[in-house]
């Protein structure tokens, strides 16, 4: 007996393995070979392809397709037709859709895309990060950074849970919802930050 659901109208090849308790809806697709965990929600007309691969506790938003080479890891949430892409230099006349020139995509636990944002393929989207709607973003992001426009820059960070950080002198940021502690370390010439355990 199946642990999760699937509406009617949602479409899901053999073989897939979907987790207990995710939810799919209306004119969705999921692809064989594609692996979904537990508590996921997949709203109106996501296409899932071959062999992707989402974590636990993903929600994808209506019309987003994930395309063969995209991981999207726990607790990722995409919003209303975000965009990925697997395929850098596409051609009508010259068809490059097979495995040898998908470029792999990973989006990190907890990360959020914003409505409407495009997701050149080949890259990785680091932990917690945030990216704003209609973003275009052409290279890896970095965990906890805020980024937006066209093309996507760094903004900013943001806590784990969302709210966007204001650093202080020496350093460190407390969160004004969650409370949660980080601080800012300069490792060559990336400013990354941590969270204090």
């Amino acid at each position: 007996m199946k642990k999760y659901f699937a509406h009617p109208t949602a479409i899901i090849d053999e073989p897939v393995s979907i987790g207990e308790g995710t939810q799919i809806w209306h004119f969705s697709h999921i692809m064989k070979g594609a692996q979904i965990g537990k508590n996921c929600k997949l709203g109106q007309n996501v296409h899932i392809g071959p062999d992707v691969k989402i974590g636990n506790n993903v929600k994808i938003q209506n019309n987003v397709s994930v395309y063969t080479g995209v991981t999207l890891e726990d607790n990722v949430f995409c919003g209303p037709s975000a965009v990925f892409t697997n395929i850098l230099t596409p051609r009508a006349a010259y068809p490059r859709n097979t495995e040898e020139y998908f470029l792999k995509t990973l989006v990190r636990e907890g990360a959020t895309i914003g409505a409407n944002a495009t997701i050149i393929c080949g890259i990785t989207i680091g932990k917690h990060a945030f990216i704003g709607a209609g973003a275009v973003v052409t290279k890896d992001v970095a965990d906890y950074s805020l980024i937006y426009g066209n093309p996507a820059r760094h903004q900013g960070w943001v806590c784990g849970c969302g709210i966007k950080l204001q650093f202080n002198p020496d350093q460190t940021a407390k969160c004004q919802e969650c409370g949660k502690e980080y601080f800012q370390k300069i490792e060559g010439k990336i400013k990354k930050i941590y969270r204090k355990e």
